[in-house]
């Protein structure tokens, strides 16, 4: 192996949502423990992998997860009641030191342009869209389309493809259901695939240069059926997760 990560951060808890600053590749995560009722979030810098804090708590301890990510502000939600998937109300946070920018419980979230958060104010019918300040939570612009630009996010995410169109030298072991999740970038290959070892269920992850394997990784045993896709990659940053919570990055 002549790869390793350097991110490699354990959670007390399933992490159950990351999303990515793109302007400032910052990687946040949602953690949520469900025995304890309990939501945390964490920051870390992908290009450095410093971490920035991975305990973050808010007043309301379960009802609320990630919203959206953008220079340097992580947005998080809230839930508008136990029962139901509604959001309402935001909290903005500052991505590097956790420290609180501004919090709203009327507005909620509806989609991120590349000049920032588009929210509206849950009280007003019929519903208006504003460009949100996100540093500051003011909205002193209307929403227009074709002036704000949906956001970039330079996340690729692999595809799935047949086992019999990878090189028979790539892969020493015979994928379950005979599909994998591939993706190229430069002269890296990255496979995701299941097999059965032992008579489990496993899920395993591939890193070849050309075809030298660098890395790899068992990212879950002994499950029950197929796992979604296993791993993203932002620029050049190979993102999983394995075990449900434990974070893991390479830079490729």
């Amino acid at each position: 192996m002549t790869l390793s990560p350097h991110i490699n951060e354990n959670f007390a808890g399933t992490i159950w949502r990351m999303e990515i600053d793109n302007i400032t590749d910052t990687l946040f995560v949602e953690i949520r423990n469900n025995e304890e009722k309990n939501v945390c979030f964490g920051s870390i810098d992908l290009v450095s992998g410093k971490v920035y804090f991975k305990d973050y708590t808010t007043p309301e301890r379960w009802l609320t997860g990630i919203e959206a990510a953008y220079d340097g502000v992580l947005l998080i939600h809230y839930y508008q009641s136990e029962s139901g998937p509604t959001h309402k109300g935001l909290l903005a946070i500052d991505a590097f030191t956790g420290a609180t920018l501004w919090n709203n419980f009327n507005y909620a979230f509806d989609h991120l342009t590349a000049n920032g958060p588009i929210v509206y104010d849950t009280r007003s019918q019929p519903r208006k869209l504003f460009l949100a300040d996100i540093k500051t939570g003011a909205t002193t612009r209307i929403y227009e389309p074709y002036v704000y630009k949906d956001a970039e996010n330079n996340i690729s995410v692999p595809e799935q493809l047949s086992a019999e169109n990878l090189p028979a030298d790539l892969i020493t072991v015979h994928p379950y259901g005979n599909w994998v999740h591939y993706l190229d970038y430069n002269n890296f290959r990255i496979v995701s695939l299941h097999a059965l070892k032992a008579g489990l269920l496993v899920q395993m992850l591939y890193l070849f240069d050309g075809t030298d394997k660098v890395y790899e990784d068992l990212l879950n045993s002994d499950i029950q059926k197929i796992q979604p896709e296993a791993f993203i990659l932002h620029k050049n940053h190979l993102i999983y997760i394995k075990n449900k919570t434990e974070l893991k990055v390479l830079s490729l």
